[in-house]
């Protein structure tokens, strides 16, 4: 007998599957399962929809058979195989990205990495700036300076602090009846922020690393949760480095919003928006137009993007 479920857990060799009674089963990949198309390391992935049949053998596991269409996934490179994409997770509504500015300190690059691979699939992108505790006087005019730019452009962003009760009720009404992708770096704090909304899911959580200033891996596996009331959360590993996989050179610029609305103004069509002459991009960056520092990240991320890779 065939059966449908959602993918709730992924460990690599083994998948938890929900049926939509709300039954579980352990399962695996068919032994001929092949995906035509898809060049990832994992390819099947937290959120997707399955068909899978029951083993005879033993109770609740099963062997899964096909994959639904996804109507969208979140991927970067993998880390094992440069030449490969990852699926972190799909069928999301939107992501919350988890930051901080100290302890650990998540780079811009990093939060504009994940953003346009999350322009790419069109996955509204949500920026929780978490730890808001620890921060500065500097710190504090920093976000609210990052905060103004990323807003600007279209990004709902948030200041959180689980010590202090800070920003909790906005992010639980944002992830309310949705299914959202929860990602960020190790140590950012985000199994603590996600104990926090979901009561009694004592997610193993981890200090940072004193000696290095970089979070420790505490979330093995990509993991889907209820929320309380409805929605669902896909908590995720914490990433050291967040690599663009599937995106060519002459279609980065589409996926920084402030550029995409101003780069018909460029003389020639195929403007890389680098070094060439009436470039519209160029002159918003020197009327300030476009935030000098989400610039660098485009040119930063186009030049770690080799030519015809993808």
């Amino acid at each position: 007998m065939i059966k449908s479920g959602t993918i709730y857990k992924s460990t690599g060799s083994w998948y938890t599957i929900r049926d939509t009674q709300g039954e579980t089963f352990q399962g695996r990949l068919k032994g001929k399962f092949k995906i035509d198309g898809i060049t990832s390391t994992n390819p099947i992935a937290v959120g997707d929809e399955v068909d899978f049949e029951l083993e005879a053998t033993e109770e609740q596991r099963a062997v899964i058979t096909a994959l639904h269409p996804r109507k969208n996934y979140v991927n970067r490179v993998s880390p094992s195989n440069r030449r490969m994409q990852h699926i972190i997770a799909s069928n999301i509504d939107q992501s919350m990205l988890i930051a901080t500015l100290r302890s650990p300190k998540t780079s811009m690059g990093f939060i504009d990495r994940f953003l346009v691979t999350c322009e790419a699939y069109h996955i509204p992108a949500i920026i929780v700036f978490n730890k808001s505790d620890i921060y500065t006087e500097e710190d504090g005019a920093f976000f609210e300076d990052r905060k103004r730019v990323y807003s600007s452009i279209g990004y709902t962003v948030l200041l959180t602090s689980v010590e202090d009760k800070v920003g909790l009720h906005e992010c639980e009404h944002l992830l309310r009846d949705k299914t959202t992708l929860i990602s960020g770096h190790s140590g950012v704090g985000k199994s603590s922020l996600i104990n926090e909304i979901l009561t009694g899911s004592n997610i193993r959580t981890q200090e940072v690393s004193e000696w290095s200033g970089k979070g420790m891996h505490t979330t093995t596996f990509a993991e889907m949760y209820d929320l309380p009331g409805s929605g669902k959360l896909i908590d995720t590993p914490g990433m050291r480095e967040f690599a663009i996989a599937g995106i060519p050179r002459n279609e980065l610029a589409h996926y920084f919003p402030e550029m995409l609305q101003l780069m018909e103004g460029c003389q020639f069509n195929d403007c890389m928006h680098i070094n060439e002459p009436g470039c519209a991009i160029k002159q918003a960056v020197v009327d300030e137009q476009i935030d000098q520092e989400r610039y660098i990240s485009y040119c930063t991320i186009l030049d770690s993007i080799p030519e015809n890779e993808w």
